[in-house]
């Protein structure tokens, strides 16, 4: 059986900039769907509304994955490492995650 461990964000290492990295992972399939980052208050808000909310580097704003496209990710989970330097989370992806079109950002393989 598995202990709970309350949470403290303050305990996250957040990085010089105030960002740790957000692996968003399918639920049920656990295929890694893409890579972004969050900073305190995005991730907050991705526990409060239970969808994923990141903090956007190039345009220097949140933005909720979907709110445009309709490509939301409802969160079913999530985990942080025992770094406490990223965070793990599991989502049931509504369409695409990828802004290509592909299911997951990871489509493209090194041979």
């Amino acid at each position: 059986m598995k202990k709970k461990i309350k949470f403290n964000i303050d305990e996250l290492r957040f990085d010089n900039q105030g960002l740790i990295p957000a692996i968003i992972q399918d639920y049920k399939t656990n295929e890694v769907l893409m890579l972004a980052y969050m900073n305190k208050e995005s991730l907050r808000r991705t526990i409060r509304i239970k969808k994923t909310c990141f903090w956007s580097r190039s345009r220097k704003e949140f933005w909720v994955k979907g709110q445009t496209s309709g490509n939301y990710q409802y969160v079913k989970a999530i985990y942080y490492d025992c770094d406490m330097d990223a965070v793990l989370i599991k989502v049931k992806q509504v369409g695409f995650a990828c802004h290509t079109g592909n299911k997951s950002c990871f489509y493209r393989r090194i041979k």
